[in-house]
């Protein structure tokens, strides 16, 4: 018995001698072994600066700067450290009023009075400056560098996007981001997002008791490097850019450009604008709210989030759907006796020849064509029934690219409208609708909805014959030419490719002897197709798109134009002064060009293009 208890007496002395040693041992490391831990317990004399790093530059196809960084301060507070001071002074220096100090104050020492926060955002250097020189007198306030965006061309503001500050659903998702950082909202700035933003520094200054600071701590030894974001080119051309915005002065609606061979867009334009430089500095709020209210909605991106009917543009793919099916050939004549009758249903049309080819059809515009056509898919004998041969057509619509969204490397993408058996079966009922009762497919209207970048798109597919690459802004990230697979690979149609020589001599024609002669050039040959896109709410939108040159094609061009009437009036001159602008970088047609600067179809109330900054 008595060899038991010394037994247990022995474990427990042992127990705790073990115990006692791991103590010990651990107060050791960390008190004299590992310094970090000494950082929290030396907060009285150390301050953590974050060190943002610059964002990365944004550059266009040909290397002008379109966007760069400018250094501005915020100011930081830690509430606990902040003793009396001259608070009438201190708000004189960084332009506020007392009442705003004290309701700052108050939300930083909510947020946290032992954890530096922000007190005033993007302060500028001048106001740095003097703030500086009496620093010390206000104890518990720090600076913090960080950069803000700045745009010397004005212009593309909804594709280059702009930056915003987290939210607690962004720190929540992702640990990279603080309260106080700012990340991309919209265009670029948010799809290149991770290659933009580069990765933040830490470091580690002592500060005497005059909150000056005195040198880093342990020499920089816990410090950590700031590393820049990457650089991007772009595969858009800024003076097109800019001449594209300038012919939409006075005007709703949007203009997308691509490089058929590549898929590069070379413009995106969307009126009425903005600024870029509004989204950026203190004033950003204020002017963010200004054009959220402004009712020409300047802040919406018309090229990727609106969809209209695309028009008589829509023949195009008609034509070549019923090639493809064979309910046509170009040799088929078909007569317009002023429009398409069945029964009560009577599709308008304007006068020209009689009868007509598939070429003529496609350069004078003849709907009466395109209903005889629509009516040969849907009511084709070689489906069993209606709904299959719709299925059929609408299959060959959604492969132009229509309906779906194909992906671009810019966010908010609308996949536009093609409507479907279901949405017919539900609405007509089933098996009580056929060609004649949505015969207004037949000429680009009725429930169909595209984007002006699917109807550049749709270009590109007619100008290379069947395919399309996915349309991308990106050339290059740093000094490596940026092409991932996704951007490499065509795509192609259900439309055989050797159907597409007809319909280009019939967009040829459009220029030649049709619809947009007046926006002919001598020394171009292009290939178009005008439009005019109903519209229940007022004045019809011109709708345009075309390919230049014939042979191996360098751009593509889609317009549409708000209540702007017949395509051959707004939207084809303005397509045409685009391709001269980007293939001659001159302009043959300057009766064209003074026209269209001239024109004031929608006057802007409130021009947000020019808000001063």
């Amino acid at each position: 018995m008595k060899t038991s208890h010394s037994t247990q007496r022995l474990v427990l002395l042992i127990t705790i001698a073990l115990v006692a040693i791991t103590y010990i041992g651990r107060l050791f490391y960390l008190q004299v072994i590992e310094d970090k831990y000494k950082l929290s317990a030396d907060e009285n004399v150390l301050r953590r600066i974050i060190d943002y790093p610059s964002r990365g530059l944004v550059y266009d196809r040909n290397g002008k700067l379109l966007v760069f960084n400018q250094t501005v301060y915020d100011l930081m507070i830690t509430p606990r450290e902040v003793k009396e001071m001259d608070t009438a002074e201190f708000c004189s220096i960084i332009k506020i009023s007392i009442e705003d100090f004290r309701k700052k104050f108050q939300k930083a020492k909510n947020y946290s009075p032992y954890r530096s926060s922000i007190f005033e955002k993007q302060i500028s250097a001048e106001t740095y400056g003097t703030l500086q020189e009496k620093l010390f007198k206000y104890k518990g306030f720090s600076v913090q560098p960080r950069t803000i965006r700045k745009y010397p061309y004005n212009t593309a503001a909804h594709l280059l996007g702009y930056l915003g500050e987290v939210d607690e659903n962004v720190t929540a998702k992702n640990n990279y981001y603080q309260m106080g950082d700012y990340i991309g909202i919209s265009g670029i700035e948010q799809s290149y997002e991770k290659e933009l933003r580069g990765r933040r520094g830490t470091r580690y200054m002592m500060v005497d008791n005059f909150n000056r600071e005195k040198g880093r701590f342990k020499e920089g030894k816990y410090d950590t490097l700031a590393i820049s974001g990457e650089n991007l080119k772009l595969s858009l051309d800024a003076e097109l850019q800019e001449y594209a915005e300038l012919l939409f002065q006075n005007k709703r609606g949007s203009a997308v450009a691509i490089d058929p061979s590549t898929g590069e867009i070379l413009a995106m334009v969307n009126s009425p604008t903005y600024n870029p430089n509004l989204m950026v500095g203190r004033e950003r709020s204020r002017n963010y709210g200004r054009l959220l209210k402004d009712e020409d909605k300047p802040l919406f991106n018309r090229a990727m989030m609106a969809y209209y009917p695309p028009g008589s543009t829509f023949k195009i793919i008609n034509s070549l759907i019923g090639l493809q099916e064979k309910v046509i050939t170009p040799e088929t004549y078909f007569s317009c006796a002023g429009g398409y009758r069945v029964g009560n249903i009577f599709v308008h049309c304007h006068p020209h020849s009689s009868p007509l080819d598939l070429r003529t059809a496609v350069a004078v515009s003849c709907n009466s064509y395109y209903c005889q056509t629509f009516r040969g898919v849907i009511d084709n004998r070689k489906y069993n029934r209606t709904e299959d041969a719709f299925d059929a057509w609408r299959n060959y619509v959604l492969s132009f690219g229509i309906g779906k969204k194909i992906d671009v490397d810019m966010p908010h993408e609308l996949r536009g409208n093609v409507p479907t058996v279901d949405y017919y079966n539900r609405f007509f009922g089933k098996g009580r609708w056929k060609s004649s009762t949505i015969i207004s497919l037949a000429i680009g209207q009725g429930e169909l909805g595209i984007t002006p970048l699917q109807m550049a798109n749709a270009a590109c597919i007619v100008a290379n014959k069947g395919y399309y690459y996915v349309p991308h802004i990106v050339k290059e990230i740093g000094y490596k030419h940026y092409l991932p697979e996704l951007f490499k690979k065509k795509n192609y149609t259900l439309v055989d490719p050797k159907y597409f020589d007809a319909i280009q001599d019939g967009m040829e024609w459009v220029f030649e002897r049709g619809t947009a002669r007046g926006s002919r050039v001598d020394s171009l040959v292009m290939c178009g197709k005008t439009g005019t896109a109903q519209n229940p709410h007022g004045k019809n939108h011109s709708v345009f798109f075309c390919f230049a040159p014939r042979e191996n094609p360098k751009i593509a061009v889609a317009v549409l134009v708000e209540n702007a009437g017949q395509g051959a009036h707004f939207a084809a001159p303005i397509a045409s002064l685009m391709v001269q602008k980007y293939l001659l970088r001159t302009i043959k047609r300057p009766d064209l060009e003074k026209r269209m600067l001239d024109a004031v179809i929608v006057p802007m109330a409130n021009d947000s293009t020019v808000l001063d900054d």
